[in-house]
């Protein structure tokens, strides 16, 4: 069972800060770009990646930024807005670990958060600012209910 997913069913907060990380391989971008139907050549074709200044074919940046989906997802976050910047390039093979901060709720479960994701070495290669409504009482009471049937339908928890 998830325990980002405990966290939000007991309350989020200002200042909570969750973090996943993940290899990125040539056949997730292929997988992406079948989703996405982005077919650049900048993520297929090393001579093109060259030509645009990049060592080899480059991750889609919003398969990377997708990183937020999955914390998002585990607190039952429901997204209104997302703003990215990319910094630097995320090559086959490289691990991106992100990490997310809630920044702001308000009375009426409104948030921001701000997510830094960063390579293996430590590098930042995107940076993103995250609005949506944080679970209420009745969505926590249901994401608690799902805990107690063993969360059937949360794959991250298996």
């Amino acid at each position: 069972m998830s325990h980002i997913r405990k966290r939000a069913i007991e309350g989020l907060e200002i200042g909570d800060t969750f973090s996943v990380s993940r290899t990125f391989t040539e056949q997730e971008v292929i997988r992406f770009a079948d989703i996405s139907r982005d077919y650049n050549p900048v993520h297929f074709d090393g001579r093109f990646a060259k030509v645009k200044n990049f060592d080899s074919s480059i991750c889609h940046g919003l398969l990377i930024a997708s990183l937020v989906t999955e914390i998002g997802g585990q607190i039952g976050w429901l997204a209104s807005g997302m703003t990215f910047k990319f910094k630097k390039p995320v090559y086959f093979g490289d691990t991106i670990k992100c990490d997310f901060t809630i920044t702001d709720i308000d009375e009426r479960g409104r948030a921001t958060a701000e997510a830094v994701f960063t390579n293996q070495s430590d590098i930042i290669v995107l940076e993103s600012v995250i609005t949506g409504i944080v679970p209420g009482v009745q969505e926590k009471k249901v994401m608690k209910e799902m805990l107690a049937e063993g969360d059937p339908t949360n794959r991250v928890s298996r």
